[in-house]
């Protein structure tokens, strides 16, 4: 798979899957954390949520900028490595008040700002040599491969301390307990009986006394959990680092690029800029308060960008600037339906998925046992496949029969029934993508050979027409649902909870539907950006990236005013027009690409 790459791309991998890793094991959490530890609503903790992934994504605008000015790419990387760590620091502490919560997630988007989009544009540097250029479309899964390797281990490292942290304190886990106890110390729990007996399951001891010392004693376990597993993320940014201060030699650099290619920004431009963006904050107060990070500031800042970016582009980089912007209407919609994961599908696995499951579907929640189970499924695809070696096909076999060896053991290990985490069901896609990424590399190699592999653009295409149907899959397990607008506080009851599979299988989908976008995406970025704009394009991908997110909020808006099957309508209706707006420009887009 790294055969002709050059060895920046391994130093770019490992430093970026040790910051993926702590930035995934944050995210499986943080939407349940700000609920558990702060006692806010869906709608009030998805609004923080899409906030903070906003601002994730939006900074690394100014890290892109900072980047393209300066041409220490390298240097800002570090910087932006150093700030994450601080953040990660300070959310691993207990007892934080909301507004110092708040802040430290602040400090960790800007850190991200400097650090993902310029990381992403080094990557694409590597290929700007003509020996290794035809390997960039590879290079960018590859590295996106790396990206889930950390983010396939986050959710259980999160959800592994924060469960050994509640059962130190006689307690284990119940994802539907948080609410209800922050319900009973308000005064606003319609039915305590069921709320007792709750209690009861979720304490080792099976005795409970006071429920208002229970109530209060459960939410403070539950949310330092969550904080010592911060500190896991903090841990793994400082690996991050150490790859990246001892390998960055292999890593281009930038810095004697000749003034005539630095970013050059008029001072008319640069003007309408800031006044586009005034404007932008000013109707967000004006209409939605002192929220400066809501949808409308959102927008407002994507269109400045877009405006700003335009006019400061020469007549020869103007095709490819359009082109690209283009594009980044087509992303905003696509992660807005795509990150749900993080948000209203986690509530949906919290709420609506069983809690407890049969060893064998159990094999699926543990790191390990679900390693041995695709590792048996990698070996006999191995051992089966065309032109393979008998050396090669003898690996496969022994892979398949240590991986099924192994998850015969782990079945006959588990009870007859397994508690199940929300948080895990986050690992799946990760995993899909480490697992599917050299079968989808595979494909397009073939195509390619064929001279039938379909262009940059028309993957993209096809991977939002893909990802509305995983959102049809998720609508047809909704049905006859009891919607959360009808349960008036009440947890879920059984009769509404599915089997794990539905949602299983819809992120096996949205990871064929993100293969075929985001690494793809990142691949057209690098080869169409204008030199002198590189950063600053990864930038406005990563902007427009920051838009969808923060129109995250639209799923945690009406999670609690709609039934499910229109909540998944509204996102599967946004990936078909996007998908069918990419394919009206197509033309255009491949002619830019050529």
């Amino acid at each position: 798979m790294l055969k002709g790459h050059p060895k920046g791309l391994i130093v770019a991998f490992f430093a970026n899957m040790g910051e993926r890793f702590g930035f995934y094991t944050m995210m499986a959490i943080l939407v349940l954390f700000l609920q558990v530890k702060y006692g806010l609503s869906e709608e009030q903790a998805g609004s923080y949520y899409s906030s903070f992934y906003f601002g994730i994504y939006a900074l690394a605008l100014i890290g892109g900028l900072v980047a393209d000015s300066t041409n220490k790419y390298k240097l800002v990387i570090f910087g932006g490595i150093l700030i994450m760590l601080t953040g990660y620091i300070l959310m691993s502490i207990p007892g934080l008040s909301l507004t110092l919560t708040l802040a430290s997630l602040f400090i960790i988007a800007f850190g991200n700002g400097m650090f993902k989009g310029n990381l992403q544009a080094v990557v694409g540097q590597l290929y700007d040599n003509p020996k290794y250029s035809k390997l960039r479309d590879s290079a960018f899964m590859v590295f996106y491969m790396g990206i889930n390797v950390g983010a396939f281990f986050a959710p259980f490292a999160a959800t592994g301390v924060r469960n050994w942290w509640l059962k130190t304190n006689g307690y284990l886990h119940d994802g539907s307990l948080p609410s209800l106890c922050h319900q009973y110390i308000d005064g606003k729990l319609a039915d305590p009986a069921q709320f007792q007996l709750m209690a009861q399951k979720a304490t080792i001891s099976g005795q409970v006394g006071d429920l208002g010392q229970f109530a209060q004693n459960y939410l403070d376990v539950f949310s330092r959990g969550y904080n010592y597993a911060f500190g896991i993320a903090a841990g793994a940014m400082v690996l991050s680092m150490l790859v990246y201060i001892f390998f960055h030699k292999h890593l281009p650099n930038k810095e004697k690029v000749t003034a005539a290619n630095k970013v050059k920004i008029e001072n008319g431009t640069q003007s309408l800029f800031f006044a586009l963006l005034a404007a932008g904050v000013a109707f967000s107060v004006l209409y939605f308060g002192l929220g400066v990070l809501d949808i409308a500031m959102a927008v407002s800042l994507f269109v400045a960008f877009a405006t700003w970016i335009i006019l400061a582009s020469n007549k020869e980089e103007k095709p490819k600037v359009m082109a690209l912007i283009m594009v980044f209407i087509v992303v905003i919609f696509f992660w807005m339906s795509f990150h749900q994961n993080g948000l209203t599908l986690t509530f949906f696995a919290r709420d609506y998925i069983a809690k407890e499951v049969g060893p064998i579907t159990n094999l699926f929640f543990g790191p390990w046992s679900i390693i041995s189970v695709f590792g048996a499924l990698a070996g006999l695809f191995v051992a089966l496949g065309k032109n393979k070696t008998r050396n090669e096909r003898l690996i496969g076999i022994a892979l398949f029969v240590f991986g099924s060896a192994l998850a015969y053991y782990y079945v006959q290990s588990y009870e007859p029934s397994n508690a199940i985490a929300p948080e895990i069901f986050q690992s799946f896609n990760p995993l899909f993508i480490v697992f599917l990424t050299p079968l989808v590399m595979s494909i397009f190699a073939w195509l390619n050979k064929k001279g039938i592999e379909p262009s940059t653009p028309k993957k993209i295409g096809f991977g939002m027409i893909i990802a509305a149907i995983a959102f049809v899959l998720i609508l047809v397990s909704s049905l006859n649902m009891v919607s959360p607008h009808t349960l008036d506080g009440q947890a879920v009851p059984d009769s509404s909870r599915v089997t794990p599979y539905w949602l299983i299988n819809g992120y096996l989908i949205f990871t064929i539907a993100e293969l075929f976008l985001s690494p793809m995406g990142l691949s057209f970025v690098s080869k169409v950006a204008p030199p002198r704009f590189q950063g600053l394009m990864q930038g406005g991908w990563l902007l427009a990236t920051a838009v969808g997110n923060k129109l995250l909020v639209v799923g945690s808006f009406f999670w609690s005013r709609l039934d499910l099957w229109m909540l998944w309508s509204i996102f599967i209706v946004c990936c078909l027009l996007s998908a069918a707006f990419m394919f009206s420009m197509l033309k255009k887009l491949e002619r830019v690409t050529n």
